[in-house]
């Protein structure tokens, strides 16, 4: 339900076409709401359709033109509402934790390996995050919007700063005493 949300406040904050709008989601949304070019363009159609966005009329009309689409009023009174309902947080469902625990009954061969991979995984999102930060974020800006996105951001290095502690000791349990 949440990427009908996620485009109509990319729209929100820049009217874009389909092409645009996808790789804005790959520089931001992207990071945690990943979607695929294909589901957000299905998605615009859906949208078009509920009177929540339109296409913006071209200056001139051209045969395979880009579109370009803006929220409609609708369109920011569902976002509204959307943003005020409660939500349950979801439980964790990560693969990784599972094998882990798989390998408690079956061995843990090869499970290091892929312990260490993720570390670097997660090593290389929080890097580029605290890039981001210091790139997008200067103490400067700190209008509502800039505050909110950057906890947005901080959640980000919040979770990966997380996720290398710990694999860094799941790493070293794994590889101390009685291993």
């Amino acid at each position: 339900m949440s990427l009908p949300h996620a485009i109509l406040t990319a729209l929100l904050e820049k009217p874009s076409s389909g092409l645009e709008l996808t790789r804005r989601f790959d520089r931001s949304i992207g990071y945690f709401w990943p979607s695929t070019h294909q589901q957000i363009y299905r998605e615009l159609g859906k949208l078009e359709k509920a009177g929540h966005i339109r296409v913006l009329p071209a200056a001139q009309p051209a045969r395979g033109q880009r579109k370009e689409y803006e929220v409609l009023p609708a369109g920011r009174e569902e976002l509204m509402a959307w943003v005020s309902l409660a939500e349950d947080p979801r439980p964790v469902r990560d693969p990784l934790l599972l094998r882990m625990r798989a390998a408690a009954v079956v061995g843990s061969a090869g499970l290091a390996g892929e312990l260490r991979r993720h570390l670097a995984l997660h090593r290389a999102q929080l890097a580029e995050y605290l890039e981001i930060e210091e790139r997008d974020f200067p103490p400067e800006r700190t209008s509502d919007e800039d505050r909110l996105r950057r906890l947005v951001l901080r959640g980000g290095i919040d979770l990966e700063t997380f996720w290398t502690g710990w694999l860094t000791r799941a790493i070293d349990d794994l590889d101390g005493p009685g291993s």
